[in-house]
């Protein structure tokens, strides 16, 4: 793997420091940046980051609205969420850009096999969306419970009586919120997460 950058912004100290050391002794060719506000993050001035970390926790700072800021600043940068787990939080950070959450609860071996495979390109790991309750509205469930039968977008604005473009919005929300591309793979990652039957 060619060298990497990463931008840990937290504004516990402790924490913040344990994970880059962890990361720099295990990752030796990997660049570790530290802030602990997202002020000096964007201030920073270095090589755009790879892989930014991100504390949705942090005094001062709405955390949720700081990974639309950061992707603007780092387009290519993926954002992985390392917080406190909260359930609806998990669900808009998702639903907002960033590619994973992790609990800072959660084993360090796990969180540091992640980053690894971030940085090697891979895709974001479906069970971390999976861990927690979907936040698919009932009417989203309903559109999801029809397409995983093959139903066209006109079918199922004619079944549930709605507008084809209401269906169509409801589809692309849901493809985001499974991390799919197609309505095919969004049918297959219902099944494996047992939303439908």
């Amino acid at each position: 793997m060619p060298s990497s950058s990463i931008l840990l912004i937290d504004d516990h100290a402790l924490f913040r420091s344990s994970v880059a050391l962890m990361l720099e002794m295990r990752l030796p060719r990997t660049t570790v940046s530290e802030r602990s506000r997202i002020e000096e993050a964007s201030a920073q001035a270095c090589r755009p980051p790879d892989l930014i970390l991100l504390d949705l926790q942090m005094k001062g700072t709405n955390g949720l609205e700081t990974i639309a800021l950061l992707q603007e600043r780092w387009s290519s940068a993926r954002v992985v969420i390392v917080s406190a787990f909260d359930r609806d939080q998990v669900c808009e950070a998702i639903q907002r850009g960033a590619v994973e959450f992790h609990s800072k609860a959660e084993c360090p071996e796990h969180l540091l096999q992640r980053i690894q495979a971030l940085l090697s390109g891979e895709p974001p790991e479906p069970r971390t969306i999976a861990a927690t309750p979907l936040p698919l509205t009932s009417r989203q469930r309903q559109v999801l419970g029809l397409l995983c039968r093959g139903l066209t977008n006109k079918e199922i604005a004619l079944q549930l009586w709605r507008s084809e473009h209401t269906v169509r919005s409801h589809v692309q929300a849901i493809l985001t919120i499974l991390q799919t591309s197609c309505r095919t793979e969004a049918a297959d990652a219902a099944r494996r997460l047992g939303l439908v039957l």
